[in-house]
């Protein structure tokens, strides 16, 4: 089996290195091809067997299973290039959101599956949000699900959530390191304490909130109500969260689909451009 990655930002880099040191794929099973060949080179020098193709269509045509890990904006570019060198028995793997399921089919003639990653995959941990296409057959997705399910956790979505679960899988890894940098950086303005000491404990408490919920039979709820007791310090502090929190998340949400849905017209824009009649 031959893996191919068009494109290898952070988040196709992620998930080749996550691949290779989980055991799922040995570097020589990999071919990728990216805009700059220069990082595709210098990934391949990291993960030796590894193999950098002439451009996309090579990685394509030696590919079994491709995963298509470039930018809304640079799809058209990408499909034109390659739609003439796809197989239907081949498995194309988009991980990017706004490029909707029907249009990839619409211009490739192999089989569609759209599956987001999480920076949380790099170590084996987090969700991966699994949307198959209506090509896949039952062996298909059974493959794809176990594929990922060395690096993650899948959840199968219906499209028409996925900017949400993204929201929640794939963005709130840096919503909430924002969140704990804050935190630390109010402490070292209120009170001194030196920056690297607050960093240091809000990173490992959050590692072992991560512990605690997965393995320490603790739910969000449940956590929350062991640490508060009433009357206490931490009580206090969640009453002003409370008050204060709730809509600034609302409104994350409703900018976050904003966004997702001019991207959405954009790509569909790019995608199937409308005849402008003389």
């Amino acid at each position: 089996m031959t893996y191919g990655f068009i494109g290898i930002g952070n988040m196709g880099r992620t998930l080749i290195e996550a691949f290779i040191e989980a055991g799922t794929c040995k570097p020589s099973e990999l071919i990728i091809h990216n805009r700059t060949k220069n990082k595709a080179e210098q990934l391949a020098k990291t993960y030796p067997g590894l193999r950098v193709a002439s451009d996309n269509r090579e990685t394509v045509r030696e590919s079994s299973v491709f995963f298509l890990c470039v930018k809304p904006g640079e799809f058209r570019n990408v499909l034109q290039e390659i739609r003439d060198v796809t197989q239907s028995d081949q498995i194309a793997v988009s991980i990017t959101s706004p490029v909707m399921i029907s249009d990839l089919e619409a211009w490739l003639s192999c089989r569609i599956a759209k599956i987001i990653p999480s920076i949380a995959n790099r170590v084996c941990a987090g969700n991966s949000l699994f949307v198959p296409g209506t090509r896949l057959t039952k062996e298909d997705e059974t493959y794809l699900w176990d594929l990922f399910r060395t690096i993650s956790q899948p959840i199968l979505v219906d499209e028409q959530h996925t900017r949400v679960a993204s929201d929640l899988a794939s963005c709130s890894p840096a919503f909430l390191a924002c969140l704990m940098e804050k935190l630390a950086d109010a402490a070292v303005e209120e009170t001194q304490l030196p920056r690297e000491t607050a960093l240091s404990l809000v990173t490992q408490m959050a590692h072992g909130l991560g512990q605690l919920l997965t393995k320490g039979n603790f739910t969000l709820k449940s956590l929350q109500e062991h640490v508060a007791v009433p009357g206490g310090i931490t009580r206090e502090g969640l009453n002003l969260l409370n008050r204060n929190t709730g809509p600034v998340f609302n409104e994350l949400i409703r900018l976050t689909h904003a966004k997702y849905e001019n991207d959405i017209q954009k790509v569909q824009n790019s995608l199937f451009p409308k005849v402008k009649n003389n």
